[in-house]
């Protein structure tokens, strides 16, 4: 029922999945990932797609009715049963139906962890009046990119992070030439990624603004810098952002950034 596919393979440029192609937009990367393991139903109405470590992916055709959903989701957790699986990311319909299924066999209980509205930014709205200007990160900044790691990490998930810890992380991301931050007479005070670019989008990540520098404006200048640098390149700005944090979702809807579905983070118990 369920075979492997190779990076090349025309299941993420069909018909179906373009048009989630947004919300789902992270399986590009895991595709392009050595040693994930991605599955697809003969028909491609379905991808299962798994780095090692992390939650997979799983993307089920809206067109299949609900009794062929659970078909599918039953065929491929019995397959995935002797599988470690630390959650599910999928769709909240299609996770919740998996991690009932999959959990079912192994008696495993699971939770939300989190919920995400996945956005796109065709046309950006840029920001005005935000003092600064917008730089590519370097080597020299991996001091300041392991500070703002470790209280992104501190805000966005409430686990404590020394930025000692994120060093190394930092150096790595900063010699990647993916981050930007957005300086204030010279001083960094916040900063974005381009965490992915497939074909069509390039994924925004890693927005954070310094603790005492918010309700500035410097969020949206650097989201909206790295949008107008994607736009440059031909391809169309897109992210995740926490249902849960209302403030973040107004920024990027005041940037142009359009709602495309929503994602949710279960963890198995």
């Amino acid at each position: 029922m369920f075979k492997e596919f190779e990076t090349g393979d025309t299941v993420l440029e069909g018909i179906e999945f373009r048009k989630d192609e947004v919300q789902y937009n992270l399986i590009h990367q895991i595709n392009g990932s050595a040693g994930a393991m991605k599955l697809k139903t003969a028909a491609d109405n379905l991808i299962y797609a798994h780095t090692k470590g992390y939650n997979p992916w799983l993307w089920i055709a809206p067109s299949l009715g609900a009794a062929q959903r659970v078909q599918l989701v039953q065929q491929l957790a019995s397959q995935l049963q002797e599988t470690f699986l630390p959650g599910i990311t999928a769709e909240p319909e299609a996770a919740r139906l998996f991690a009932e299924t999959w959990g079912g066999i192994r008696n495993i209980s699971y939770h939300t962890h989190m919920t995400m509205h996945a956005y796109q930014c065709p046309v950006l709205r840029q920001p005005v009046h935000v003092e600064g200007n917008l730089r590519l990160a370097g080597a020299e900044d991996a001091d300041t990119i392991a500070g703002f790691m470790a209280h992104f990490i501190q805000d966005a998930f409430g686990q404590s992070c020394e930025p000692e810890s994120m060093l190394s992380l930092a150096k790595a991301t900063a010699s990647a030439g993916r981050m930007y931050l957005w300086l204030v007479h010279e001083t960094p005070v916040a900063m974005a990624q381009i965490g992915h670019r497939s074909a069509r989008y390039g994924r925004i990540n890693e927005v954070f603004t310094s603790r005492d520098c918010r309700k500035q404006g410097y969020a949206s200048a650097v989201v909206a810098g790295v949008c107008a640098k994607l736009h440059r390149e031909g391809l169309i700005p897109m992210l995740y952002a926490d249902a849960k944090n209302p403030d973040s979702n107004q920024v990027y809807q005041s940037l142009g950034f359009l709602e495309a579905g929503t994602i949710a983070d279960i963890k198995f118990n």
